[in-house]
């Protein structure tokens, strides 16, 4: 038998990486994305640039393992760039494009509510952990059924009035997830490289199939560097809570990777 109903095709997709930082490599990357036919929303990144304005504001950069401490002035500081800087000039390169965008935070039409992270063996200040149970799909659908694009910046809130700095590769799983019960959902996460390498200066080391005993089996060799271990582990969440597929490769490869021949890392 057919199936009464088929679901419609829903890309979500995260910019990250040093893409963001390359006006160049960035507007490469928004042609493509623009150009892309069907139903998507775009997760950003921008944290070198937060750093860069920090410097000139006298605003310190602090990071235990990889993950950047923020505090009052720093919430402050995220604000401003990523849901500003970096969020509106997107949105503008996308309008030129003919690609009808609108940009949000976590706190806007409350599509992305969290609550601040318990303070364990580190203190990451206003950091946010996504309340998953609690994301607006409603609003983003309606959104998606007008034809306009979401493009949302790495902020939530914890719905008393505080904004909390959240990471974009947990919102694009936490959004992917969410958005499952309504759209056949494709999670892409786009950076500057082309996938998962086995070895970190290689570009063809990439590992075109993974799956949870693969994994496994790279960390017990140690084959993974630190800094894609997140989003693997994002990755796989998004697998076990709805989500058909994950690619991770690069933003060049963007056209390509909407399609069934994928380039990059798939993850099943």
């Amino acid at each position: 038998m057919k199936p009464l109903y088929i679901m419609e095709k829903l890309f979500v997709i995260k910019i990250g990486g040093n893409v963001i930082d390359n006006e160049h490599s960035l507007h490469q990357f928004l042609s493509s994305f623009a150009s892309a036919g069907g139903k998507k929303i775009l997760i950003h990144g921008g944290g070198k640039i937060a750093t860069k304005i920090g410097d000139q504001l006298g605003i310190e950069s602090k990071y235990i393992d990889g993950r950047r401490i923020t505090d009052e002035a720093t919430i402050d500081l995220v604000t401003m760039v990523y849901g500003g800087l970096v969020n509106k000039k997107i949105v503008a390169q996308l309008q030129s494009l003919n690609c009808n965008a609108i940009g949000l935070t976590g706190a806007d039409a409350n599509i992305i509510p969290a609550v601040k992270r318990p303070v364990k063996l580190v203190d990451y200040g206003f950091a946010g952990d996504v309340k998953s149970e609690g994301i607006n799909t409603g609003i983003l659908n309606i959104l998606l059924q007008q034809n306009i694009t979401p493009v949302i910046a790495p902020l939530t809130h914890d719905g008393k009035g505080q904004i909390l700095n959240t990471n974009a590769d947990t919102i694009a799983s936490s959004l992917a997830v969410a958005l499952s019960a309504l759209y056949d959902v494709r999670l892409i996460y786009c950076f500057e490289k082309r996938g998962i390498l086995t070895d970190i200066h290689d570009d063809n080391s990439v590992i075109e199939l993974i799956t949870k005993d693969r994994y496994q089996q790279l960390l017990e060799e140690k084959k993974l560097f630190d800094g894609i271990i997140p989003k693997i582990d994002n990755a796989f969440s998004a697998i076990d809570n709805g989500v058909k597929e994950v690619l991770i490769g690069h933003a060049n490869d963007l056209l390509q990777n909407l399609t069934e021949t994928t380039k990059g890392t798939l993850i099943k």
